[in-house]
C-alpha cells in the first residue's frame, strides 16, 4: 500500500492585539516546515479580520514525513516559543478528499497547500465507489430484510457500505485515480 499525503488541521485561539506578532510566529512556522522532508505546503485561514480563531493547515507526503517533523527539535522550539501568544489545541490529520472548512471572508495563504480536485472530479470517484457497493447491497440484502420496514433496510444498508466506502474503497479508487483527480486544469 502506498502511503498517502497527510493534511494535518489545528486550530489555534490568538489574541487579536498580538495579530501581527502570530503572524510573523507562523511564518517562521512555515519557513522551518518547508525545510522538512515531505513538506508539501502550509498555511492559515482566519474567518473574519479580528476572529480569534486561526485553521492552521500543513501537509505532507506521508505519515513518517509528519512523524519527523512533530518529533524534530525545530518544531518544539517553534511551538514552544509561541507560549502566551497563541492557544494550542488537539491537531486533525485528514487524508483522501474531504472537505475542510466554510468559505471563509478572508483568507490569508502563507504557501498554497496542493489543491483538492475539482468538484465533478470528486462526484466521479464517489459514484465509481458508491454505485456498485450500492449494487450489491441491494442485491444481498433483500432475501434477509424483505419484510423489513424500509427505514430499517435502508439503515442497514447505509451502516454496512459507509464504512466499506470510506475505509477501503474510497481509499484505493483515490489512489488509482490520483494522476487523473490532481492533473492541472
Amino acid at each position: 500500500m502506498a502511503p498517502e499525503p497527510i493534511t494535518v488541521s489545528i486550530i489555534r485561539r490568538v489574541d487579536p492585539e498580538r495579530a501581527k506578532e502570530v503572524a510573523a510566529w507562523a511564518r517562521a512556522g512555515q519557513d522551518l516546515l518547508s525545510a522538512s522532508p515531505g513538506y508539501l505546503g502550509s498555511g492559515w485561514v482566519r474567518p473574519d479580520p479580528d476572529s480569534p480563531e486561526w485553521h492552521m493547515l500543513f501537509r505532507f507526503a506521508d505519515a513518517a514525513s509528519l512523524d519527523t517533523w512533530q518529533k524534530s527539535p525545530e518544531r518544539a522550539w517553534w511551538v514552544a516559543s509561541a507560549l502566551g501568544m497563541v492557544e494550542h489545541s488537539p491537531e486533525e490529520r485528514r487524508t483522501g478528499i474531504e472537505g475542510w472548512f466554510d468559505a471563509p471572508s478572508s483568507v490569508e495563504v502563507i504557501v498554497p497547500a496542493a489543491s483538492a480536485p475539482p468538484r465533478w472530479k470528486q462526484m466521479i470517484s464517489i459514484f465509481l465507489v458508491f454505485f456498485p457497493l450500492s449494487l450489491i447491497a441491494n442485491w444481498a440484502l433483500p432475501p434477509l430484510t424483505h419484510d423489513w420496514p424500509l427505514v430499517f433496510r435502508v439503515l442497514l444498508s447505509v451502516l454496512l457500505v459507509s464504512p466499506v466506502m470510506t475505509y477501503l474503497a474510497m481509499p484505493l479508487v483515490t489512489r488509482a485515480l490520483r494522476p487523473w483527480l490532481h492533473k492541472s486544469r
